[in-house]
């Protein structure tokens, strides 16, 4: 099917794309954030080999549990670890070689090439909430999703200047069999957006679907010379790697694709209940899935994950925007930088049921602890209520203008002659003002970040446009998004190639939804 694309797109498929490119509305991007500030560390030197220390000593003597995979319990086995039934004990210092093998920084292309991403270093990418069964808007309150949201936020996706990342999952389509969702939802990433995006980890099989249509979209060899996809593989904490999951892991480890090895941890049930012991969890996890990729393909880009929140003590449910959890998100951007790796964490976390003030306060502690704790891929950038039960279309919005503050802020402050502004000062002299001096007209377009959702009115005009608070803002700001959207465009012959695909594999099962 992908060798039937190319072919077609070498007859001619360009032209149209380009006919189709010269009519389309062009929607901007604001490229990946490069950090032009210090991040901020919270362990010294200390603190730092003891959580690594730890981490070694529980691989060694502990280990971790690698389920119904004998494939890859051969693989350690080849290569020098102890393996006593499904229990893997990794001799002192032999996953941190093999994660050495891992890239620090690599690309994820777009199809568009002016949307490709660097992940690594001093970037940051942000990508849309990641998983939620339900979604929440004005009009239709909380409800299960389904294939029409979906493609809805793929749209805002696409629309929202500050997110460069389509995602993944970004709510699940339950109106679509289990075995097939993913296939529409890989298509709607792929068509209604020009982003980059994630590939499909529910089952190795669909993680080869996911490959092979990036296969159709860029050209095989392509795919397997770069790297088109990032996907999340989620640790069973504490410490257990399932067939699901690793058998994914993979299938795109094999494929050159990138992998999120992150624990899903919730501080207190998951992990200790102190940040020192989570973070040596963490990084025993880490250490153990990295370098279980790089015994599948030495080289494989990965990120170092680390997704953590605590626990209510009171009702036992977890929560978002605490201390805690940004003394996590600081320390794990330490030792992933110690390792070499790119690192993910954060997002618009919070526990709140609506967007509202808890809602904020949790997301924006969240927010500044992955600006200033070195994250490089952040996933549930913008949407997250309810604890990631639920993606929101007005929070969407409201997070999606928010990562503006981001770009900001990472910018740093210039200190050339126009950042020092002295031929301002002098111009206006003491009692004056610099409404009209030449240095303010010269720079007050870019001068100051401004929101394109928040209300800046007097009152008066507040009052007179209907008192209208934040939700409503960004409901009506997500229709004018929904209204102005205007699909990518996309070579003909491989539009046809992914629609094909997708029906073959559909018709090719019988549905399930379980």
């Amino acid at each position: 099917m992908a060798e039937a694309a190319t072919r077609r797109r070498g007859r001619g498929g360009g032209g149209a794309a380009r006919r189709a490119e010269r009519t389309a509305v062009s929607v901007e991007t604001a490229k990946y954030i490069e950090r032009n500030i210090p991040l901020y560390e919270v362990l010294d030197e200390e603190a730092l080999e003891i959580i690594e220390t730890n981490a070694e000593t529980i691989l060694e003597e502990i280990g971790v549990n690698f389920v119904e995979n004998p494939a890859a319990l051969d693989r350690w086995r080849e290569a020098g670890a102890d393996v006593q039934g499904e229990r893997v004990r990794i001799p002192r210092g032999l996953a941190r070689k093999l994660c050495s093998t891992a890239p620090s920084r690599f690309t994820q292309h777009a199809r568009n090439p002016e949307r490709n991403v660097e992940i690594g270093g001093n970037t940051l990418v942000c990508a849309p909430i990641y998983g939620p069964p339900f979604v929440r808007d004005m009009e239709g309150g909380r409800r299960y999703a389904t294939m029409a949201d979906f493609e809805r936020f793929v749209k805002l996706g696409y629309m929202s200047k500050w997110l460069h990342h389509s995602g993944g999952t970004v709510c699940e389509p339950t109106d679509i069999p289990v075995n097939k969702r993913h296939l529409d939802m890989l298509h709607a990433h792929m068509t209604l957006s020009d982003k980059p995006f994630m590939g499909s980890v529910t089952d190795p099989s669909r993680a080869q679907d996911s490959v092979e249509m990036c296969e159709i979209l860029f050209g095989k060899d392509f795919v397997q010379d770069n790297t088109v996809m990032t996907s999340l593989i989620n640790v069973n904490s504490p410490m257990t790697f399932d067939e699901v999951m690793m058998g994914a892991l993979e299938v795109y480890a094999k494929n050159n694709q990138a992998c999120i090895v992150s624990p899903f941890i919730v501080g207190g049930a998951m992990a200790p209940v102190s940040v020192m012991g989570t973070l040596t969890q963490v990084l025993a996890e880490v250490m153990a899935g990295i370098s279980y990729s790089q015994l599948v393909r030495p080289g494989a880009p990965v990120i170092f994950g680390a997704f953590v929140s605590s626990i209510d003590m009171n009702s036992g449910a977890p929560t978002f925007g605490t201390p805690e959890a940004s003394q996590i998100i600081y320390g794990a951007g330490q030792l992933a930088r110690r390792m070499g790796l790119p690192f993910r964490s954060g997002g618009s976390l919070c526990g709140s049921k609506l967007p509202d003030a808890q809602a904020a306060y949790e997301t924006a502690n969240t927010l500044n602890a992955v600006l200033l704790g070195g994250v490089n891929f952040m996933l549930h950038s913008c949407g997250w209520l309810e604890g990631g039960l639920v993606a929101s279309f007005e929070k969407f919005v409201m997070d999606a203008d928010q990562l503006g503050v981001l770009h900001k802020l990472a910018a740093g402050i210039p200190t050339d002659e126009n950042g020092q502004a002295m031929e301002a000062i002098r111009e206006v002299g003491p009692g004056g003002h610099y409404l009209g001096c030449a240095h303010t007209q010269a720079n007050f377009k870019e001068a100051f970040w401004r929101s394109d959702v928040l209300d800046y009115k007097p009152f008066e005009t507040w009052h007179e446009d209907g008192e209208r608070d934040t939700m409503t803002l960004a409901n009506a700001k997500m229709h004018q998004m929904l209204t102005n959207y205007q699909q990518p465009a996309l070579d003909p012959a491989i539009a046809e190639a992914l629609a094909a695909y997708v029906s073959q594999k559909k018709d090719s099962m019988p549905d399930a939804f379980t």
